[in-house]
């Protein structure tokens, strides 16, 4: 199988060219890959919790779909093993819309008959990546004020897994 490329050669923001239709000719990437994402909200839904921390990027990018569930994984560990399942709510505010492609080009011998260089180099869908601008909220987490230190840290664990710099910003309902 091969390797997955580093989160550097897709972090750029760059012109969106990955139209998605309902309709299979209107596509310009015929096909996608599948979401990695598992879920989107994790915990109680129901129950009001008066503090909310938002974990904020610092940069603008594009965070591939694997980084974000390594990252709704290492959070949701850290507060299902002290919390339960309904100590808390957690939401992932973005999603991965925008299709990764790759022309592969190959190296070595008898590289000539399998690669036709740039030539017709759209490029092949590898993986999904959600665009991301400065200041936007990337997950969003619910919990009692006493519950404040432990969640700070899984939102800090989560936060490393992400191919940028992130805040934790805290909110106080009343």
């Amino acid at each position: 199988m091969a390797r997955l490329r580093k989160a550097v050669a897709y972090r750029r923001l760059e012109r969106p060219y990955t139209r998605k239709s309902k309709y299979r000719k209107r596509n310009f990437v015929r096909a996608s890959p599948q979401n990695n994402v598992v879920r989107f909200d994790m915990g109680n839904m129901e129950k009001k919790f008066n503090t909310h921390l938002d974990l904020i990027s610092k940069e603008d990018l594009q965070i591939r779909h694997n980084a974000i569930e390594s990252a709704r994984l290492t959070a949701n560990r850290a507060l299902e093993g002290k919390l339960g399942k309904s100590g808390f709510h957690l939401k992932i505010r973005i999603f991965p819309h925008h299709i990764l492609r790759e022309n592969p080009l190959a190296a070595g011998a008898g590289a000539d008959r399998m690669s036709t260089g740039m030539k017709k180099s759209f490029g092949k869908p590898i993986s999904l990546a959600a665009r991301v601008k400065k200041g936007k909220v990337l997950m969003t987490l619910r919990i009692d004020k006493q519950n404040l230190p432990l969640a700070r840290t899984a939102l800090r664990r989560s936060a490393a897994k992400m191919p940028c710099t992130c805040s934790v910003q805290i909110t106080e309902q009343k």
